[in-house]
């Protein structure tokens, strides 16, 4: 006699099945021998804990922050310390996730987050290990590091060629082959200058026999306009620029000086420190030339617009907060347009530093209609 399966039963056990198998699939995670706090913790908290005890001062529970150094090492109740380093006991974090009292549990179950067993020997580590505090990455001074070791020999032509092999054999990879020279000149063309090699070029490269062929073609590549123009293009989509106002019929305007400025400064291969100065105060300068001021049309490649309801002083503010913000994405990496109004969310940028920085392009004369 045949035993009949409820069909719903068969469909559950296909439903249960890929997330057994998926179970089984996953990867035992390690807790790694030395804690580093941007790799380990850092991303744990940000994940976890910062939606409460992060920067945004209105969210922020118990007065605490766990996003700087003080805030996690200093005492933000009376007697308590959110970290207290090698000592698991005194820890508040540490007491408050291993805690069996739910009230106090953290992250809290209301919050959907849970920490696995690996991420809280992880925590436990760490402080354990002394609770090593890193700043953020993009805030830390470049050092050189050690080029590592491979396996394969030969292969590389500098430093850069061993970091790259070695993430290759890590993820059991191998280089790709060697591209052949007429693909060779094309890239390369393509990378310095935007536009295809002619034919008759690429044929030259490939016939070139000399050891010194590459760098024959890309110091001849760099000497062309072609090649300010090309990098140009990248460098105008920062400073947002524009041959037309931005705004409403989008006329025409006189911009196009700035443009041919920047093109001359990388064709002449200008130094950087210039470069920046020149555009963000050639017309301070002692005596400046014609075109140090041109220069410093980078400040004004903002919308403009003559729009007969336009309000002056509205206008002035808004271009005030463009240079401002322009600034800081082009030259230190940060958006600060969110410190208009409060502090950062994420970016170690308060209200009162993005104004202070803000009174600095407040201070440019000039008719803004």
């Amino acid at each position: 006699m045949k035993t009949r399966v409820p069909l719903r039963t068969l469909i559950a056990a296909a439903l249960l099945l890929p997330g057994v198998a998926a179970q089984e699939a996953r990867p035992r995670v390690e807790v790694p021998d030395r804690v580093e706090f941007n790799r380990d913790i850092r991303p744990l908290l940000s994940e976890n804990c910062l939606k409460c005890h992060g920067p945004d001062s209105r969210s922020r529970k118990a007065n605490l922050r766990l996003d700087t150094r003080d805030g996690a090492f200093s005492e933000f109740d009376k007697g308590r310390f959110a970290v207290v380093p090698g000592n698991l006991e005194k820890s508040e974090l540490w007491k408050r996730i291993v805690t069996s009292d739910r009230d106090d549990l953290m992250p809290p179950a209301k919050s959907g987050k849970k920490l696995t067993k690996p991420q809280i020997e992880t925590f436990k580590r760490w402080i354990q290990q002394g609770a090593v505090w890193q700043g953020h990455w993009a805030f830390l001074p470049p050092r050189k590091p050690a080029v590592p070791g491979t396996r394969t020999a030969g292969w590389g032509r500098s430093a850069i060629d061993a970091f790259v092999l070695a993430r290759l054999e890590a993820e059991g990879l191998t280089p790709s082959v060697e591209a052949d020279r007429a693909t060779l000149a094309r890239r390369v063309t393509l990378d310095l200058t935007g536009l295809p090699p002619a034919v008759d070029e690429v044929a030259a490269f490939v016939a070139d026999q000399d050891p010194n062929a590459y760098e024959k073609l890309v110091d001849r590549l760099i000497a062309t306009p072609r090649y300010g123009e090309h990098m140009t293009r990248f460098w105008l989509d920062l400073a947002r620029y524009g041959d037309t106002h931005g705004l409403h019929l989008d006329n025409y305007r006189e911009m196009w000086p700035y443009r041919e400025w920047v093109i001359r400064a990388f064709n002449e291969n200008m130094p950087f420190n210039r470069f920046v100065t020149e555009q963000l105060a050639g017309d301070l300068l002692d005596n400046p030339s014609l075109d140090q001021q041109v220069a410093s049309g980078f400040n004004r490649c903002h919308v403009t617009t003559s729009e007969g309801g336009s309000i002056e002083e509205e206008v002035y503010c808004r271009n005030v907060f463009d240079r401002t913000e322009t600034f800081s994405q082009v030259f230190l990496a940060l958006t600060f347009t969110c410190c208009r109004c409060h502090d950062h969310k994420f970016d170690p940028v308060s209200q009162k530093e993005y104004y202070q920085l803000f009174a600095f392009f407040n201070s440019m004369d000039g008719q803004e209609l």
